[in-house]
This record gives structure tokens, sequence and C-alpha cells, in this order.
């Protein structure tokens, strides 16, 4: 019986010849998911995020950007847009969203999801933005070198990760990618949000950008909005919540 049934089971892939290509389209229609990291970070900021979303077999792209201008960081963003070769969803944080506002224009993406992120609308710039709420202590630990602008110690543990245990905000203080003041001078253009489905993730506890800030962009862009009690850095503080609202952007679109 057992070689009877191994023989039907050959039987029906002969008889399909297409079958092996269905499986294999039928596990290509999830999104590539592409990760866009803000400033005094890298890509590896996604760690928490993105193992589960390959353990259930979604393409992960996380763009390394070089944060020396808008055009630079965009660019970077829209090479991993044609590398994943089909539908995308892009994941902004901080800087990161005003990056995927710009970029996420692209018809194969299908849903924008900001993280604690910029909204910009059109003729925005991050000074701009920034003045529709009072101030964050940010601003007070930045410091400068060459053109380039870097977060003190304190500035990590009081303003951008505070909560977060001491061996990763020394890890997110020593990794810290030194970020361009043209950055700041980036004029928003292209608006996603106006024609794209989006996710906001709102973090309460964020002195990096004002949580009154982010509901304000969520609200205009009409975005489906979460809030999570976190610092700045919630893909690191929250990623079982930031994961769910991934999955959630994604289970829309797929409908």
């Amino acid at each position: 019986m057992k070689y009877l049934a191994l023989l039907l089971l050959a039987g029906t892939f002969l008889a399909n010849p297409n079958s092996n290509a269905q499986l294999t389209k039928s596990t290509s229609m999830k999104p590539t998911i592409i990760f866009v990291h803000g400033l005094w970070a890298d890509g590896s900021c996604w760690n928490k995020v993105i193992p589960s979303l390959v353990e259930q077999g979604f393409n992960v792209i996380s763009v390394q950007n070089p944060t020396t201008s808008l055009e630079d960081d965009v660019a970077a963003t829209k090479r991993a847009i044609k590398l994943a070769g089909g539908d995308v969803i892009l994941v902004g944080h901080s800087w990161g969203g005003f990056v995927i506002t710009e970029a996420g224009d692209d018809p194969h993406v299908k849903a924008l999801v900001y993280v604690a992120a910029y909204a910009p609308d059109q003729g925005e710039t991050v000074p701009s933005v920034t003045k529709k709420a009072p101030d964050t202590q940010l601003t007070n630990f930045v410091q400068t070198t060459d053109g380039f602008l870097t977060l003190s110690k304190d500035g990590v543990t009081k303003a951008f990760a505070n909560g977060l245990p001491a061996d990763e905000q020394n890890m997110i203080f020593c990794v810290q990618q030194p970020a361009s003041k043209n950055v700041f001078k980036g004029v928003a253009s292209h608006v996603a949000w106006k024609q794209k489905p989006s996710w906001y993730v709102v973090a309460a506890e964020d002195h990096t950008i004002n949580p009154e800030l982010e509901r304000l962009m969520a609200e205009r862009a009409k975005a489906k909005t979460t809030v999570v009690k976190s610092p700045h850095v919630a893909m690191l503080a929250r990623p079982k919540e930031v994961l769910e609202v991934i999955l959630d952007a994604v289970q829309t679109v797929s409908k």
C-alpha cells in the first residue's frame, strides 16, 4: 500500500508538470519586507524582528543607508526595491520614515509601516515638521565632527534608547553611524502615504521624536495606528508589537 501511495503521488506530479512551479509561485507571492533604518543606526537595528519574518518564509532586505543626504538614502532604498523583484512592504524607523515616504511611490510598494518615524508632507523637512510639536531632549546630546553628527553616550541612554538594558544601549552607542547635516536639508517631494495604505507605531516614551508629533503624522496619513510603551527604538524595545503591525500590513494588502 505504501508503494501504491507513492506511485499515485508521483503520477499526480507527472500529470501536472506545473505543480512545482505552482508551489514556487505560491511561496513567492509573499511580499518582501524592506527595512529602512534611521539616523545613528544601521541595518542591524532590526535584528529582533527579522528572524521571525524569515522563519515565516518572508524575504527580507535591511537597507544600509549612508545617511549622507535624502537623495542618497532614497537611492539605496530604491536599489533594494529593484533587488526584491516583486511586491514589497517598506518599514521605516525615525529618519527612515522620511526615506520610505519619498521612495514609496514605486508601484511595487504595497504598504508603508512607520515605526516612531517621520512621515512628512509635501515640501516639509525634518526641521519644519519637527516644529509642529514641542522639542525633545535629543538636541542636547548631539555632537558635530567634520560636518557629521553623532549622539553622546548620555544621548543614547537618556533620549534615544532610554529604558533598554545597559548592554543594548552600549551596543547602539558603539555602532552608531554618523549622520551628515545634509539630511536635514532634504525636502519631501513624493508623499507616498497619500496613495499607499499606511501603518504607524507611536512610541509613547519617545524622547527623540515627540510622541505628539508621531500621533499628528499618523493621523494626517490616515495610518492604522498602534501605541506602544516604548522609547524611540521601538523595534528593539517592543519587537513583538512591531512585528504584529508588519504582519497586519501584509495580511491587509494580500487580501
